[in-house]
């Protein structure tokens, strides 16, 4: 019975956390066009940011839980579920293909794929300079955490650099209520924090209570979950005929999530033990993710319908082969 409880709290909290980042994606969005910010930096920054705190949430609650790897899964599991998934929704749910550009192919996701090189670096001075006592195991310190934080710190500056230049239209901010969008986007802001802290609790008591690992049940679970948010903008965006803004939300989340949502979680807990051997295979499954995706966008610079359907089945080819890991069904990549 307690069980069915907790499956309970999780669909609601899951419903919550869409609620709350539809009020904090829509409040975003109308942000950005009152202070005139051009469509990259709106889904790249503002849009990324606001629909990456059900992620930035799970990771912090999951190191104040001691938790870290709960959190970590998470992040991983939706770093997937972002560049694969979500595309390819987009692109099966709209008309027609999802247009790209130049702009988006090789300054976004090469930035992207920049950030996964550097958290993977970041682990392996953490093995290196303060290794663990489990074989290329290391512990990441916040000196150490940032390290993602510094390379945010330029993207951020990148993308000013973009807005400095970009030409604002004055009828955009024509009827927006600044002051109302601010006090929307807090509300979104409390009640995910409030959703995200009671499914981060929930999963743990079943994963805890049937055995599971806690790296399995934030990469697929809690990756899902808190990805959904995402998902919903970068639909809307791409039906609405943005799809610039809808695949740079999917680069901008990701961006965010590996170099400010983890370093948070080392931040406050203090430092985190990872697991080199585990880090490199689900890295590389990332990295491999997001060159089909990066290969996608530059053909015809747009994503089409059979395009997306290969992003949706190696997403589920990837979560096939981490549940057959994690059961000893298959072995060989993973570490035990």
């Amino acid at each position: 019975m307690a069980l069915l409880v907790d499956v309970g709290i999780i669909l609601a909290a899951t419903l919550a956390i869409w609620t709350g980042s539809d009020w904090l994606e829509a409040s975003s969005e109308q942000l950005a066009a009152y202070y005139g910010l051009p469509d990259v930096v709106q889904g790249a920054i503002i849009v990324a940011a606001g629909s990456s705190f059900p992620e930035l949430a799970t990771v912090v609650l999951a190191a104040l839980g001691g938790s870290m790897p709960l959190g970590v899964g998470a992040i991983v599991g939706s770093a997937m579920f972002n560049v694969l998934v979500i595309p390819a929704v987009a692109g099966i749910a709209t008309d027609g293909d999802v247009d790209s550009n130049r702009t988006l192919v090789y300054k976004e996701a090469q930035f992207y794929m920049l950030s996964v090189s550097v958290l993977l670096i970041t682990f392996a001075l953490a093995v290196i300079y303060y290794p663990g006592e489990a074989s290329l195991s290391g512990t990441v310190t916040r000196p150490l955490a940032t390290v993602p934080l510094a390379l945010y710190a330029l993207y951020i500056f990148i993308q000013y650099q973009d807005t400095a230049e970009h030409e604002t239209d004055p009828d955009e901010a024509v009827g927006i209520d600044a002051r109302r969008q601010w006090l929307f986007l807090a509300a979104g802001l409390l009640v995910i924090l409030v959703a995200v802290e009671q499914l981060v609790h929930s999963v743990g008591v079943i994963g805890r209570s049937f055995g599971f690992d806690e790296f399995l049940l934030g990469v697929t679970i809690l990756a899902a979950a808190t990805s959904l948010p995402d998902t919903l903008v970068s639909v809307r965006a791409a039906r609405d005929g943005r799809g610039v803004t809808s695949l740079a939300n999917v680069l901008g989340s990701n961006t965010f999530d590996l170099l400010v949502a983890i370093p948070a979680g080392v931040l406050i807990a203090g430092a985190w033990t990872v697991d080199f051997a585990m880090a490199v295979p689900m890295f590389g499954a990332l990295t491999g993710g997001t060159i089909l995706l990066f290969t996608a966008l530059r053909t015809d610079l747009a994503l089409s319908q059979l395009e997306s359907y290969a992003l949706l089945a190696t997403y589920l080819a990837f979560v096939i082969w981490i549940v057959a890991e994690t059961a000893s069904v298959v072995t060989g990549v993973l570490p035990n």
